[in-house]
C-alpha cells in the first residue's frame, strides 16, 4: 500500500474530526488556510482556549469574510496534522483544498471497516450517512442538551451571524421550531437512558448522593419492587431495560442536567433556584442559579465526580496564589473548596471508595 494512500486517509480523518467538533460547513472546511491554527491562549491554570480561523462563505458574498471558531484541542491538533501532511509541491494555501465530502467519507469508512482497518485494530465506522449537514446538526444537538445550550447551538456554528440563511432566528415556527422539537425529542430519549443508568448503578451498589438522593433512592426502590413482582408473575422471564424504562419514564421527564448534578424538577415549589429567584411557579429550573448542594431535588452521581474534582483542584491553585493581604478572599475560596471536597467524599463513599 502506497504511503500517499495512507496520507490521504489520515487527511480525510482530519477533515471529519474538524467537521464534527467545529460544525463548519463544507465551504468553510475547504477555506481553512495553512496558518489556521491560532496560538492557544492560556486563560488560567489548566485552562486553554483553542481557535481555528477560516472564511465564512455562505451569505457573505463571493470572497467571504475571515472568522474564528473557538474549539477544542482535538480539532486544533487535527488541522495541525493535516498541515504537516500537506504536499510540499502543492502550491494551494489551504490545508484541505477542494474535496467531495461524501466521497472522502465513504472511502475512509470502506477502508476502516475493511481488512486493512481491522488489521490495524480500528473501530468500525457505522453505516449512518456522514456529511456537513449531519455533522453540524449532530454538534448543535449535543450543545443544545447542555445548560444554556440552545444559545450556544446557535452561536457556535455561526447561526447568529447568518440568520437569514439558517432560519434559526428569523423564522419562528419554521427551522427554529423544528430544531426545538428535535431537541425536546432527543432530550426525552437521553433522559430515559440516564435515569436507567442511575437505576442500574443503584442495583450495583453505587448510590446517588446529595440532598435529593433519599427521594430518588426511595423511587428506585419502588421500581425494583415492581420488577420483582413482574418476575414473580412470569417465572423464567427476567424484565429487561425496556421494562425499567417504562417504569421510570415519568420520573425521567422531570430530569434536567446541571453542570455537576442531576435536577429532578418534580415539584417547582421545592426548587431552590426558583425560591431564590422568587418565581416558584416557573415550569423550568434556573440552571444559572443552581446550588445543587442545598437543593432538595438535586443529586450527584459518579459521572459528576470529574467536574467536582476539577473544581477542587482549581480552587487549591487559586488559594495558593492568594497573597496574605487578601484573607477574606482566601476564606471565601476555602469555604467553597471545603464544599467541593465534601461532595467528592460523599460521591466516593457512595461507591465504596476512599477520597
Amino acid at each position: 500500500m502506497s504511503l500517499n494512500f495512507l496520507v490521504e486517509r489520515v487527511r480525510t480523518a482530519c477533515v471529519l474530526v474538524v467537521a464534527l467538533l467545529t460544525g463548519m460547513r463544507a465551504s468553510e472546511l475547504m477555506e481553512i488556510p495553512l496558518d489556521a491554527c491560532v496560538p492557544p491562549q492560556e486563560l488560567g491554570p489548566g485552562r486553554m482556549r483553542y481557535r481555528l480561523r477560516t472564511k465564512l462563505i455562505k451569505g457573505q458574498g463571493p470572497d467571504g469574510v475571515w472568522d474564528e471558531w473557538v474549539t477544542v484541542l482535538q480539532a486544533h491538533s487535527a488541522v495541525q496534522l493535516a498541515v504537516a501532511l500537506h504536499e510540499p509541491r502543492d502550491t494551494s494555501p489551504h490545508a484541505f483544498g477542494r474535496f467531495t465530502f461524501s466521497r472522502r467519507s465513504t472511502s475512509l469508512r470502506a477502508w476502516v471497516n475493511g481488512p486493512e482497518g481491522q488489521r490495524l485494530g480500528l473501530a468500525p465506522i457505522p453505516d449512518d450517512p456522514i456529511n456537513p449537514q449531519v455533522t453540524r446538526r449532530t454538534l448543535a444537538m449535543e450543545l443544545a442538551h447542555r445548560p444554556g445550550g440552545l444559545l450556544a447551538a446557535k452561536i457556535h456554528p455561526k447561526h447568529v451571524t447568518v440568520v437569514t440563511t439558517e432560519g434559526y432566528a428569523d423564522r419562528p415556527g419554521g427551522a427554529q421550531a423544528e430544531f426545538l422539537a428535535d431537541v425536546a425529542a432527543e432530550e426525552q430519549v437521553r433522559n430515559k437512558d440516564l435515569t436507567l443508568a442511575a437505576f442500574r448503578d443503584l442495583q450495583n451498589g453505587i448510590m446517588p448522593t446529595g440532598t435529593g438522593a433519599r427521594d430518588l433512592i426511595e423511587f428506585f426502590a419502588s421500581v425494583d419492587e415492581k420488577l420483582r413482582e413482574m418476575e414473580a408473575a412470569a417465572p423464567g422471564v427476567k424484565p429487561g431495560d425496556q421494562e425499567v424504562i417504562n417504569l421510570v419514564s415519568r420520573r425521567a421527564k422531570t430530569l434536567h442536567l446541571g453542570n455537576a448534578n442531576y435536577c429532578w424538577f418534580a415539584d417547582p415549589s421545592k426548587a431552590l433556584c426558583l425560591i431564590l429567584a422568587g418565581t416558584p411557579g416557573a415550569d423550568k429550573p434556573l440552571a444559572g442559579m443552581c446550588d445543587s448542594v442545598r437543593c432538595p431535588q438535586a443529586t450527584h452521581h459518579q459521572s459528576h465526580r470529574p467536574v467536582w474534582a476539577d473544581s477542587a483542584e482549581n480552587k487549591k491553585i487559586f488559594i495558593g496564589n492568594i497573597s496574605r493581604g487578601q484573607p477574606t478572599e482566601k476564606a471565601r475560596l476555602q469555604a467553597d473548596l471545603d464544599r467541593d471536597l465534601r461532595v467528592l467524599a460523599e460521591i466516593d463513599a457512595a461507591n465504596g471508595r476512599a477520597l
